[in-house]
């Protein structure tokens, strides 16, 4: 089992309000918009995840980057909105409100969930627009390469309880929110359908992508080893790096500070490479 955690902040007060053009599309979400961006990050969430995970992000990375929060249906902003189950339709649905905003060198970050939608994102890409358009770079964490899925647990067709204690396994959530029945009943649907995106997709082989990948993986992840990690090379043939973090699944949050060193590292090196 690869996915969990919660974003309950259903609105995010502090962000700076973008411009009409940007507030119109309920997909992307930015928390401050940069127009003399040289790089664009569009960051996907992990299951039950929202946009909100990355609002900090352009506080603590350069300023020559700009954030794009990637808000699915059923959480944040589209709270009141049904979640889709299955990855398809939300790649298809992503990339149409995506691609106007693909203007400038762009890279994707995703964790867990949000690592198989970036992978598809770059994949569908290069097949739906013109000159198979791909990312500068892919980052990838908290989750095993496609090509490497093993027998999956079902967990979104597990019972209420069940799932409850799934999502404890895991240690994404915190307890507070766990014990609080109203806001289970809200999060366990969106939940359900998160987890069926990944449970019932099936890799399908193709031609590697063009460009570099980058993946991260949690040294206590209970779920994820260094060398699933590792299996996310086989998907580039350009160059691949791999970083392993102290942390369990959710490293990206108990390892933020370290991670982002070496993400913006990275960062630094492709948006070098762009110019």
């Amino acid at each position: 089992m690869q996915d969990s955690g919660v974003d309950l902040r259903f609105a995010s007060p502090g962000i700076q309000s973008p411009p009409e053009r940007l507030t119109s599309n309920p997909w992307l979400v930015w928390t401050r918009p940069n127009p003399n961006a040289r790089l664009r990050l569009f960051c996907f969430p992990y299951a039950g995840g929202g946009a909100g995970i990355y609002r900090q992000w352009p506080n603590k990375l350069q300023t020559d980057l700009e954030i794009v929060g990637i808000e699915l249906p059923g959480r944040g902003s589209r709270i009141r909105e049904q979640p889709l189950n299955q990855l398809g339709p939300l790649i298809e649905l992503a990339a149409q409100a995506m691609v106007p905003y693909l203007d400038r060198p762009y890279a994707f970050f995703g964790h867990s969930m949000g690592s198989l939608m970036s992978f598809e994102m770059a994949r569908y890409l290069r097949r739906h627009q013109p000159h198979g358009l791909q990312p500068s770079h892919l980052f990838v964490a908290g989750r095993c390469a496609p090509q490497c899925e093993t027998e999956k647990l079902l967990v979104h067709t597990l019972s209420d309880e069940e799932l409850l204690n799934e999502i404890r396994r895991l240690n994404g959530t915190r307890p507070e929110i766990l014990a609080n029945p109203e806001l289970m009943t809200l999060v366990l649907p969106l939940l359900r359908a998160d987890f069926a995106v990944w449970e019932t997709y099936v890799y399908k082989h193709d031609e590697r992508l063009a460009c570099p990948i980058s993946a991260y993986g949690g040294l206590r992840d209970p779920d994820t080893t260094r060398t699933q990690i590792a299996a996310w090379g086989e998907q580039t043939s350009a160059s691949f790096r791999i970083a392993m973090f102290p942390g369990d699944h959710f490293f990206i949050h108990a390892d933020e500070r370290l991670m982002l060193q070496t993400l913006a590292r990275e960062l630094r090196e492709v948006i070098n490479r762009n110019q």
